[in-house]
């Protein structure tokens, strides 16, 4: 088998997670990808973890738009591709109304809008450009001010731009702008759904496919009851579906609905809006739990790697189950040596 890239997210952010981390780019992981959701940052990790690994790559998966002005992103980006020895991917994504207005405080509007021009101006900034932007969004420097169009002296013009994005406009913008795809709700058998936007924006921008990693996100679960297995997966999914977004805004409804699952995914929104989170559970297609994740024996998930080479996925971003660190790595290994094999 061809290689395909690993990455991984910290296990912690404590002395186990850092061991993690080590051992794991000792196995040949590619990449570490930090998440941002409404507990740690993004960005301070990959601090702590550039300090202690060499030849991994850094990523934030991904850090939330609107909750740092562009400028301030561009900073802390400069700062981790120096400390990291130029190892620093910044992933960016526009998050979801109940993250950005209930913990940030921050009107969502214009997501992908905000993510062009974001994009735009750290790049702006990152070429060494005297930074004047006029935007829809954003307008630098600030109208009627004493703001000064100012120039950073540190500018890193190799900074690499990932997008984090599920919706049809925001894939041909991650097609037309971006360095890489931090894709989600991802299934090899409708990869069609998310590839074909992105190909298309990268050739409205008289790009290629190939100028654009593709990374989706994925569990690894070895067990010998991969029904068993799939099902408990497709359950932890129902809180996915019922909570994460508003009931009329919820980018992984829209993804699951465009890969063909829409009246499960209404059944199972309204179920656990009503409270009957059991129910709600049960309600979730056993193939989604199936076929988002690596699950089952040697010759299952190596038959899923194939899966997703073939849909052009370059790098498997890997939530590796298990309750210990140790665990954790010996499936790792198992998983590194799927990839190894000739097969």
């Amino acid at each position: 088998m061809s290689q395909l890239r690993i990455g991984i997210a910290p296990s912690s952010l404590d002395v186990e997670g850092l061991d993690y981390v080590r051992n794991a780019e000792q196995l040949g992981v590619d990449s570490l990808w930090s998440p941002e959701a409404w507990m740690y940052d993004a960005l301070t990790p990959l601090a702590y973890f550039a300090s202690v690994t060499e030849t991994m790559r850094l990523a934030t998966g991904c850090v939330q738009l609107g909750a740092r002005s562009p400028a301030m992103l561009a900073m802390s980006a400069f700062a981790l591709q120096k400390m990291s020895a130029g190892r620093f991917i910044l992933g960016v994504g526009t998050s979801g109304p109940q993250v950005m207005e209930g913990w940030h405080g921050v009107p969502f509007d214009r997501p992908v809008t905000r993510t062009s021009e974001t994009i735009d101006i750290v790049r702006m900034i990152a070429s060494g450009e005297r930074l004047a932007y006029a935007g829809k969004v954003h307008e630098l420097p600030l109208p009627d001010s004493q703001g000064r169009s100012l120039r950073s002296p540190v500018a890193d013009a190799d900074l690499p731009i990932y997008i984090a994005s599920m919706g049809p406009a925001n894939l041909h913008l991650t097609g037309a702008k971006s360095n890489g795809w931090i894709g989600t709700a991802f299934m090899p058998e409708s990869a069609d759904v998310f590839v074909d936007p992105i190909r298309a924006g990268a050739e409205e921008a008289g790009r290629s496919l190939d100028d654009i990693e593709l990374t989706v996100a994925t569990t690894l679960e070895f067990t010998d009851d991969p029904e068993c297995a799939g099902r408990r997966h497709a359950d932890g999914y129902a809180f996915t579906i019922g909570a994460m977004g508003s009931s009329s805004t919820n980018f992984y409804n829209q993804a699951f609905t465009r890969q063909g699952f829409g009246e499960a995914i209404e059944e199972v929104q309204a179920l656990w809006q009503a409270g009957d989170r059991e129910a709600a559970a049960k309600a979730v297609p056993i193939e989604i739990g199936l076929h988002t994740n690596l699950i089952g024996s040697d010759a299952e998930v190596a038959a899923r790697l194939r899966r997703y080479q073939d849909a052009g996925i370059a790098t498997l971003r890997v939530n590796v189950g298990g309750d210990t660190s140790v665990e954790r790595i010996d499936a790792l290994a198992r998983l590194m040596d799927l990839l190894d094999s000739p097969t």
